[in-house]
């Protein structure tokens, strides 16, 4: 069986096709959203999700959130004596995901397909992959968020033909695709985002804000103050943005040294506030409609996904962008977790699915550098696929050597739309050896090969000798070795799990509740006692305890199952 995946900035997903439809699988908690917060509790152990969510706030220095910002890069995150990479907390809530949806499923999970942003890169793609191995899945697909939102609702419009703008807001990313629906066909034309514009970015805007308003009207200084304290004024900030999403204004009111502080915030001063944010959301918006060569007035929809779109400034904006009201039938935090299990009922070839086609697009221009001037020795940057290429796709290009007796040819690999290479992004080089002669005289066919996950690879042939090697891109300040890989396999093995989080407990748990659903009366009761019990039990996280539990939980659960064969 293979589940699609929404692993997201603030929130995750895990969702299966079961019954000719795609279905979200609830956790432990009974809720379709998984937080992606880890922490510490009080004795040290790993806490993930919803029961993460209160030692955050309480005790920010044990918890970690919004880690897949930091997908692909080298950043370490210290949480409590543990240092981990963010491929490694992904994993975790990876595991978790696939903990719930394998007692919800009662079967073994090993394969899925995972959600990525659009304008994720190379690097941070493999760490995606990555972080799906060390959580012991197979990743069949990495499949773009706004490509799995236009699935969700093509499968909603099957029969119709029509040119829909997806319009992806996230907790810590922003994608906007141009899709057209025909014939059963999902075509993407189009991609574009920023990696680092979501909602967590309108909160720190309004955080600073509030904190200016604190210094200039209470002389409050901010950064004095205790990081339990500022989280939690943190949390009245995120509360002061819900409430201005239904309110014209709203007040920020906390306690400081025995008095109560107030600041009223008004619509209007909030829009103002993320001004800038709202511009650099423009320029996606524009890129992807002129390289669709679609103007606003031919879109049939809009489709807003992402929990942050909720806010009335972004709903606003869209419609005056676009002269219509944004398309809401589909919910903003679960149209991709949906598509993702369409695209794995797909990859199983589901008969439901066997009629639907997609394809999707390079929302990146991906290239090399060459020389553009030998006096100066300066740099250009040289496309190899242009941006918003049908994937998959392959394309060659003939280089040079520049000068005589050059043996080595280096090969700088760029993503980006800028001429000056510095302003684009390295994520990769190799060198090949070429035999020595004078410049222009010897030549390499460089190949790119962009495949339906987003994953680069790169070829290169000598032409005089013929000699063809693979070579994949070698940026080992990001990617980790396999040494390294099965060093985080052993650590993730190993870390004190809290006892709730573990695969029996949580299993035996789910039957105690599926039970207390069925039953009636005393024996409801009854179930309803032995749920309360076990939780205690499992709180104290005394072993020997647990195992008592665990034997009287079972006990009870065969009595109870017997009364229904009766």
């Amino acid at each position: 069986m293979i589940v699609g995946i929404d692993l997201g900035t603030t929130n995750s997903l895990i969702a299966v096709w079961e019954n000719n439809g795609p279905k979200l699988i609830p956790n432990a908690q009974g809720s379709f959203l998984t937080p992606s917060i880890i922490s510490l509790d009080s004795r040290g152990n790993i806490v993930v999700g919803k029961p993460a969510v209160e030692p955050s706030d309480t005790h920010p220095q044990i918890s970690l959130a919004s880690f897949k910002r930091y997908m692909g890069t080298t950043k370490l995150l210290r949480l409590g004596n543990h240092t981990f990479r963010p491929e490694e907390l992904s994993a975790l809530v990876l595991k978790s995901l696939v903990r719930d949806a394998e007692i919800y499923l009662k079967t073994k999970i090993t394969e899925a397909i995972i959600t990525v942003p659009a304008y994720f890169n190379d690097v941070q793609r493999k760490a995606t992959r990555l972080a799906g191995e060390l959580a012991g899945l197979k990743v069949q697909r990495l499949l773009n968020e706004p490509t799995a939102a236009a699935i969700a609702y093509g499968l909603h419009n099957r029969e119709a033909e029509t040119k829909f703008l997806i319009f992806d807001l996230g907790g810590g990313t922003f994608d906007v695709s141009i899709v057209e629906l025909f014939s059963g066909i999902i075509e993407v034309h189009s991609s574009a985002g920023d990696n680092y514009l979501g909602g967590e970015d309108f909160t720190d805007q309004l955080e600073a804000y509030i904190q200016l308003e604190l210094s200039k009207k209470f002389q409050i200084d901010c950064n004095m103050l205790l990081p339990e304290t500022r989280s939690q004024w943190r949390q009245h900030v995120q509360k002061l943005l819900h409430e201005l999403s239904d309110k014209e204004e709203a007040k920020f009111s906390v306690t400081h040294d025995g008095k109560l502080i107030e600041i009223s915030v008004t619509s209007d001063q909030f829009n103002q506030c993320v001004r800038p944010l709202m511009e650099r959301i423009r320029a996606p918006l524009e890129k992807a409609l002129r390289d669709a060569r679609i103007l606003p007035h031919q879109l049939d929809a809009v489709i807003l996904v992402g929990g942050a779109t909720r806010m009335p400034l972004i709903q606003q904006e869209v419609a005056k962008l676009f002269g219509k009201f944004p398309f809401s039938t589909l919910h903003p935090d679960e149209a991709i977790a949906l598509g993702a299990a369409a695209q794995a009922a797909m990859k199983q070839r589901h008969q439901d699915l066997k009629d639907v086609v997609i394809t999707d697009v390079c929302p990146f221009t991906l290239g090399t550098d060459v020389l553009d001037d030998e006096s100066s020795g300066r740099l250009r940057f040289y496309p190899i696929i242009e941006r918003n290429s049908t994937i998959p796709t392959s394309r060659v290009e003939r280089l040079y050597t520049v000068y005589d007796h050059q043996a080595l040819i280096q090969i700088g690999i760029y993503q980006g739309e800028s001429y000056q290479i510095e302003e684009n992004v390295k994520i990769g080089e190799v060198a090949i050896a070429v035999p020595p002669r004078p410049a222009g005289e010897e030549a390499i066919d460089l190949r790119y090969t962009y495949d339906i996950n987003g994953l680069l690879e790169v070829d290169v042939t000598v032409i005089s000798t013929g000699r063809q090697q693979q070579l994949l891109i070698n940026n080992h300040s990001h990617l980790l070795t396999e040494e390294e890989i099965a060093g985080s396999l052993e650590k993730l093995q190993h870390l004190k799990i809290h006892p709730r989080e573990q695969t029996k407990n949580r299993q035996l748990l789910a039957e105690l509740e599926q039970l207390f659903q069925l039953l009636k009366g005393e024996v409801r009761e009854i179930a309803g006692a032995a749920i309360k019990k076990f939780n205690k039990t499992l709180d104290a996280q005394d072993p020997e305890e647990i195992r008592y539990a665990q034997e009287h939980v079972m006990d009870l659960i065969t009595s109870f199952k017997s009364v229904f064969e009766e």
